[in-house]
């Protein structure tokens, strides 16, 4: 897999980077897939949802408003998203149960860590368009991340 540096060389006028404080948890630092969104306020029902499918290589991207009151992925949903075959999840918020994300081959971005869990009400959109300063992500987007950042494309990028 080529790094995000190198397909924001090779694809300048295909790549957005999506500008954020990233910081890796999970064992797994570089990874890519269609993106599935989530549009959510401190209530991670729609990602305990999401998570429970086939992933199917597929990476979750969570835009939780920049919150860090509240976390939106634990440990007991980082497994199922690892068991159901998701390549990764990117949150745009807080995680929590980091050391044991450190363990998991699975990739895990957030903004930071908060042992805050949120509380379920049942709230949030799954499959809708993001937008991170200025860059539109939409469900089937290319997403690649590694320790140098967060990138989408419309196209997948070959080896």
């Amino acid at each position: 897999m080529l790094s995000t540096p190198d397909l924001c060389d090779a694809h300048p006028d295909r790549v957005q980077c999506l500008l954020a404080d990233w910081r890796h948890f999970g064992a797994v630092n570089q990874f890519a897939g269609p993106v599935s969104t989530i549009l959510c306020w401190e209530d991670n029902s729609r990602v305990a949802e999401a998570v429970q499918e086939p992933g199917e290589g597929r990476v979750l991207l969570v835009d939780g408003g920049g919150s860090l009151q509240r976390a939106l992925l634990g440990d007991r949903l980082a497994g199922l998203a690892l068991d159901n075959g998701w390549a990764g999840i990117v949150v745009y918020g807080a995680v929590r149960d980091v050391e044991i994300f450190a363990q998991m081959p699975i990739g895990i971005v957030a903004l930071r860590a908060c042992p805050m869990k949120t509380d379920k009400q049942n709230r949030g959109e799954r499959d809708v368009e993001l937008t991170f300063e200025g860059v539109h992500v939409r469900p089937g987007m290319w997403l690649s991340a590694d320790l140098n950042g967060v990138i989408v494309s419309t196209q997948q990028f070959k080896d």
